[in-house]
């Protein structure tokens, strides 16, 4: 009997400030690149992008960015799968004198901006945060603000485009509402929904919220990622593998192999393949996953990959 596939992505340097004494973390377009073609060697089926600027390493939504990562990892001829964020450009900081008003750090854009990057690079899969809360990044707290108009719009967008959207959920209440996309018709099948767990308020890193929202899920073909952040990505893989789910790790979710022990994206991928075949499954490949979520055919690269669009740095 054929063993069970699981797909493994690698978030491979996410947006949220990290700890600058990681001697390797991914920054500059050629280092995430990198380290993308480092996690396909290691068994990754899809690779998660972020961008970052790289002369202060904070995290950018700036489109020559990402259209010089996508082309390097395109003509560098990695074959994973392009997965690029979609969750920029929500990030609302009322001003605790008058909550009504935002703080100049904050960034919220409308839908065309959001998804300019995606029409850019036409990428196989791109995040779509369906959800709204309170969250914190250190000592910084803000709202990560996507309404449902903004989320409908941002579907129908993806879905004219020819990307699959991961629907990341960070609590039971965003699963009802990726549930609803699809009964509109916003979604196309198999629907990919990613539980997003350990995040502070919002659902917890547990066995019990894994069954609990993966029971939530309404569309029979739906394929479901669980992870965890920090310590509890491992711990969570099992678990959704266990469950039936699939696997994402990476640098986005967590630095070390151990307590203070930096990890490389490639070593995160190694121990998560090791997890899935000891628990008697196989990592899928990228054409495995493709096959899997019933992808669309990749874009072209992008051309000029040096210059910034207008308006594209957040």
């Amino acid at each position: 009997m054929a063993k069970r596939k699981v797909i493994v992505t690698c978030a491979v340097t996410g947006n949220a400030p990290f700890n600058p004494q990681h001697p390797a973390f991914p920054v500059t377009p050629a280092q995430i690149a990198a380290a993308a073609a480092e996690a396909a060697r290691a068994g990754a089926s899809i690779a998660h992008f972020h961008v970052r600027d790289p002369r202060t390493g904070a995290g950018s939504r700036d489109r020559g960015l990402f259209r010089e990562v996508v082309s390097r990892v395109r003509e560098a001829g990695t074959d994973i799968v392009i997965n690029l964020t979609g969750g920029m450009g929500a990030t609302f900081y009322p001003d605790p004198d008058d909550e009504g008003r935002a703080l100049p750090h904050s960034d919220v854009a409308g839908v065309a901006e959001r998804v300019a990057h995606l029409e850019d690079n036409l990428p196989e899969i791109a995040s779509l945060d369906v959800t709204t809360g309170n969250q914190v990044e250190g000592a910084q707290e803000f709202v990560y603000l996507n309404t449902t108009r903004t989320l409908r719009a941002m579907a129908r967008r993806f879905q004219e485009l020819g990307v699959k959207p991961e629907l990341e959920a960070f609590q039971a209440g965003d699963v009802l509402f990726a549930n609803q996309l699809i009964k509109e018709g916003l979604v196309d099948g198999p629907p990919m929904f990613q539980f997003v767990l350990g995040v502070k308020w919002g659902a917890p890193a547990d066995p019990e919220t894994v069954i609990y929202m993966k029971n939530l899920i309404e569309a029979a073909d739906a394929c479901w990622t669980a992870m965890g952040i920090a310590r509890d990505e491992f711990p969570i893989a099992a678990q959704s593998i266990l469950l039936g789910g699939h696997v994402r790790v990476g640098l986005e979710d967590n630095l070390y192999l151990e307590r203070g022990v930096f990890a490389t994206n490639g070593q995160l991928v190694e121990r998560a393949v090791r997890i899935i075949q000891d628990l008697g499954c196989e990592p899928a490949t990228p054409q495995e996953a493709r096959e899997m979520l019933k992808l669309k055919t990749p874009g072209v690269a992008a051309p000029g990959f040096g210059k910034a669009a207008a308006g594209g740095r957040g």
